[in-house]
C-alpha cells in the first residue's frame, strides 16, 4: 500500500544540524507534491517547506529560509531535508506529507508519514 516513511531526527544541539528523509513507495507514488510539517507540543500543526516532483520547485516558510534545504532524489523516490543552524525553536514532530500539489494548506496533502521527533537543545 502507498505510505511514506521517515529517517532520522533525534536530538541535537543549537546550531548544530540533522538531516530528515521522506521515501515513498511503491515508486509511482513520488510523483505527488513532498511536504514537510512540524508540530510543537501545545500547538498547531504547521508548514515548514514543500516541493514538487514535476519541476523541483520549493516553497519555504519564513522561519527556516536559509538554514533548510529540500532536495529530492527521484532514483530513490526520496527527498531528503537538510537542517543546519538549529534553533531550540525547531524542536517538534515533523511529518512528511504528500499532496497532489505545493501548497502550505495541510489540507491539500492526502498522505501522511507516522513523524520523527526532532529535538534541539540549548
Amino acid at each position: 500500500q502507498a505510505h511514506l516513511v521517515e529517517h532520522g531526527g533525534g536530538l541535537v544541539q543549537a546550531g548544530g544540524s540533522l538531516q530528515l528523509a521522506c521515501a515513498a513507495s511503491p515508486p509511482t507514488f513520488a510523483s505527488l507534491a513532498r511536504g514537510w510539517f512540524r508540530q510543537a507540543p501545545g500547538k498547531e500543526r504547521e508548514f515548514v517547506v514543500g516541493i514538487s516532483w514535476s519541476n523541483g520547485s520549493t516553497y519555504y516558510t519564513n522561519s527556516v529560509k536559509g538554514r533548510f534545504t529540500l532536495s529530492r532524489d527521484k532514483a530513490k523516490n526520496t527527498v531528503y531535508l537538510q537542517m543546519n543552524s538549529l534553533k531550540p525553536e525547531d524542536t517538534a514532530v515533523y511529518y512528511c506529507a504528500a499532496g497532489s500539489a505545493l501548497t502550505s494548506d495541510l489540507g491539500k496533502y492526502s498522505y501522511w508519514g507516522q513523524g520523527t521527533q526532532v529535538t534541539v537543545s540549548s
